[in-house]
């Protein structure tokens, strides 16, 4: 059982265990020991724009130096970018600094092998062994043996950049197309305008000024209020919002409406269908996903596979049931054929290619799904193992469900980087959906757990 590590890296709020300088030191000792006897072992080490990015990347690199292994230093980039780049260099592992969509007081460290997938649990419990064993005691390499930090600047984002422009069909032409791009004052902020310029797409950045402290701030793909209005005030034909890392993303049509990742992956799966390139008609989701995902999968001959919440597990299930395309209704969407984790930026190209490909506006691609009302609940607790044991709690669900069942479905989960429990309500009615989160709210409130 894992004491650091939850569902993607260790998380916190910074400058507080676990994400303390402190512990990122040790952290990354314990992760260089993996790799402290390989030839010329190098970690590649990225972050986003939090504030607290500067202490824990300086604490984490030290560490990692302090074990005899190299650092390659990309600075600021997406978390798909370190995916890449750590396979492009030839590392041992890679590691971002990130606490993704969450407030800028946190952060987190998540680790992605060479091959630039990201750490497995046992992988992950490997290090916290090390940890909380003190393995590393008697492990401080002097002289030449010291690790040594190589700086790639802007050589890293360039790398990417060409690597995402090299997905795209040769002749691909959005000349006449706007597009607002909201980068969440995240690790979007520079590489994104450059992508879509040197594609020749016309584009309008709003959120790319990031001071440290208005990462996700009203603003990305949890925030995309101010992309909606940004393009109806531009007359824009879409928007793309990023979170912080940018590994994933939230469209917006022409219309102001919000385009989210089941209906992302529902266009680009269609189109995949239709061109007979969606490998065993296949596409891995989440418990999560509107249930109208399923049936207009379904419906063009494909089948839809359904896994927990968490981009891990939709690529474990991707590599067992040989699917090409998997992601979850946040937007953190995998292309197995390009990348190997959620990648907001890819997955815009792959919109914008069906766009292109369809001569379709978004809207009338998006319309090809019918979306399911669903409502989200979440409620902060205390200790979420009282909130199971809760009878009236318990009983209450119960009844909702006898109550939905036919017609709809209630989920429930923790979450796992946040003390919050995760509620879905999905329906035909969004009234008695309506109706049913009030009472549930009620119940849940008054316990006070």
């Amino acid at each position: 059982m894992k004491k650091l590590f939850g569902t993607d890296g260790i998380r916190g709020v910074a400058n507080r265990e676990p994400m303390t300088a402190n512990t990122a030191f040790q952290i990354g000792r314990a992760g260089a020991y993996l790799f402290k006897d390989k030839a010329a072992p190098k970690i590649l080490v990225g972050k986003d724009t939090r504030i607290s990015g500067d202490m824990i990347e300086a604490a984490l690199i030290a560490g990692i130096c302090s074990m005899g292994v190299d650092v390659l230093k990309v600075g600021l980039v997406p978390t798909p970018t370190v995916a890449y780049l750590t396979r492009a260099y030839q590392a041992n592992c890679g590691i971002v600094i990130s606490a993704s969509h969450n407030p800028f007081d946190n952060n987190g460290i998540k680790y992605f092998q060479g091959s630039g997938y990201k750490f497995s649990d046992l992988e992950e419990e490997e290090i916290e062994r090390i940890y909380f064993e003190n393995r590393t005691k008697d492990e401080w390499p002097t002289g030449k043996d010291i690790g040594k930090i190589k700086y790639l600047s802007s050589m890293a984002a360039r790398k990417y950049i060409e690597y995402l422009k090299t997905t795209m069909p040769h002749n691909f032409n959005l000349k006449g197309i706007k597009v607002i791009l909201d980068c969440a004052n995240g690790a979007s902020f520079d590489i994104a305008p450059q992508l879509f310029d040197e594609l020749g797409i016309k584009t309008v950045t709003i959120n790319n000024k990031p001071n440290g402290i208005n990462i996700n701030h009203n603003c990305g793909s949890t925030h995309p209020e101010s992309l909606q209005k940004e393009v109806l005030k531009q007359q824009a034909d879409l928007g793309l919002a990023f979170d912080g890392d940018a590994d994933r993303v939230i469209a917006v049509d022409q219309k102001g409406n919000i385009v989210d990742g089941d209906q992302i992956m529902a266009i680009c799966a269609l189109n995949l269908i239709e061109k007979k390139q969606l490998f065993n008609k296949k596409v891995v989701t989440t418990v999560m996903s509107n249930l109208g995902f399923d049936r207009v999968i379904e419906k063009a001959g494909g089948e839809v596979v359904r896994t927990n919440v968490g981009d891990r597990y939709v690529l474990e299930a991707m590599q067992k049931e040989n699917a090409v395309l998997g992601g979850e209704q946040s937007g953190h969407i995998i292309f197995l054929k390009y990348g190997t984790t959620g990648d907001g930026l890819l997955t815009s190209l792959q919109l914008l290619r069906v766009i292109w490909e369809e001569e379709k506006s978004l809207s009338d691609l998006a319309s090809m799904m019918k979306k399911y009302p669903q409502i989200i609940l979440n409620f902060r607790v205390k200790d979420k193992k009282l909130f199971y044991e809760c009878d009236d709690i318990k009983r209450t669900i119960k009844e909702i469900e006898k109550e939905l069942a036919g017609e709809g479905r209630i989920f429930i989960r923790p979450s796992g980087t946040e003390p919050l429990i995760r509620i879905l309500l999905e329906g035909q009615q969004k009234e008695k959906l309506e109706r049913i989160s009030q009472e549930l709210k009620a119940v849940i409130e008054q316990e006070n757990i």
